[in-house]
């Protein structure tokens, strides 16, 4: 596991996911047991000690290349940041690693399309994270659209942020390479990739896109007190047209504040019905308690519009990505299907140099098929 050092690989992929699995007695497939039995991989020595010291995980090292000599170990996972991110795969694949890498999955489309394929080609097991797919409230909706509730889908809106301070006096949530774009950093190439496969999955594969970014604070204070100039977007607008003819409107900005239902809200209209997701819960109105308001700005409106929804039950579920894990690690170990390879963590990255493109040239960009 490299990168486990860093806030997401940390907390998400090893404290929430592999070492809970662990503590818990591992993964049961039918009469057998999958225990994992993780190396954590960190280029700072210091607090990769501190790390193993914490979870008690006896295997450690800041020397990825004797790591991958290492036979014991079968599958290389990277949440590094995304600029290392290729140049590892390569060198683990090289080893004969079965892959499983954080998103994006690489910074440019044609870097992640060449990992896809030098993982085919050297017929190791792929995959790339793509959480969103697994947290309750997009699983909750997922399953209304399964059951045919919305009729004909009509349009897709998404909200999701919330404020990243800058660091003078509070200090910042996020890494400081989020805002600089010489270390690939930028929200549309950190949250394109997720709308991707949300979308792909839930409505139609997205077929074009036009949005506008912008970098609304200038200046940031890093993780060593430094002031820096923040040179990457920190909020993006677009729109994506699906297949079927659905449009998907999306906001997501590091520059804003919530009042909202959740960090993430979809909502999403049809003609027999609506639905709201946020990460766990999602809320949905039928036609029939769907109000009737008449527009009068000059008397107090009468309807609450928070009423009329009802909320989809089912409360128990793991947390994403566990359940990613879990599925990849049966994919390896058993050869149970797991369709969220690589070729799917380049369709996010294209959807992201694509929105840079329409950014850039003011205009609606048509995305190329990726062939297998």
């Amino acid at each position: 596991m490299n990168g486990v050092t860093g806030r997401m690989g940390k907390n998400q992929h090893l404290l929430r996911s592999i070492k809970a699995i662990m503590d818990e007695g591992g993964i049961r497939h039918g009469g057998e047991i999958i225990m994992p039995d993780p190396i954590l991989i960190g280029r700072n020595k210091q607090k990769i000690v501190e790390l193993a010291e914490e979870t008690g995980i006896q295997n450690f090292s800041d020397d990825l290349d004797q790591a991958l000599a290492d036979e014991s170990y079968s599958v290389y996972f990277d949440s590094l940041v995304t600029g290392l991110r290729v140049q590892n795969v390569k060198k683990a694949v090289k080893a004969g690693k079965h892959i499983y890498c954080e998103k994006p999955s690489a910074a440019d489309t044609g870097s992640a399309l060449d990992l896809y394929r030098i993982c085919r080609e050297a017929g190791v097991k792929q995959g790339v994270v793509q959480d969103k797919l697994w947290l309750p409230g997009i699983i909750k909706l997922k399953g209304l659209i399964e059951k045919g509730f919305f009729g004909k889908i009509l349009s897709v809106r998404g909200d999701f942020g919330y404020w990243v301070f800058e660091g003078h006096t509070t200090p910042s949530q996020r890494p400081s390479w989020n805002y600089r774009k010489e270390s690939d950093g930028g929200i549309i190439l950190d949250m394109f990739p997720h709308w991707r496969y949300v979308l792909d999955n839930l409505f139609g594969e997205v077929k074009s896109v036009s949005c506008i970014g912008s970098t609304d604070i200038p200046e940031r204070v890093d993780e060593n007190g430094e002031i820096y100039e923040a040179t990457a977007d920190d909020a993006v607008y677009a729109f994506f047209e699906l297949e079927g003819g659905i449009i998907a409107q999306f906001n997501s900005s590091w520059t804003t504040r919530v009042r909202r239902d959740d960090l993430l809200v979809l909502q999403v209209d049809g003609t027999k019905g609506s639905a709201v997701a946020g990460l766990r819960d999602c809320l949905f109105q039928n036609y029939e308690n769907t109000p009737r308001p008449v527009w009068n700005p000059d008397i107090p409106q009468s309807i609450d519009f928070y009423d009329g929804w009802q909320k989809a039950a089912g409360d128990d579920y793991t947390n994403a990505f566990r359940a990613q894990w879990e599925l990849f690690l049966k994919h390896v170990v058993f050869d149970e299907p797991f369709p969220w390879d690589l070729l799917e963590g380049a369709k996010g990255v294209q959807l992201a140099e694509d929105g840079y493109k329409s950014w850039k040239e003011r205009r609606w960009i048509d995305l190329k098929s990726l062939e297998k």
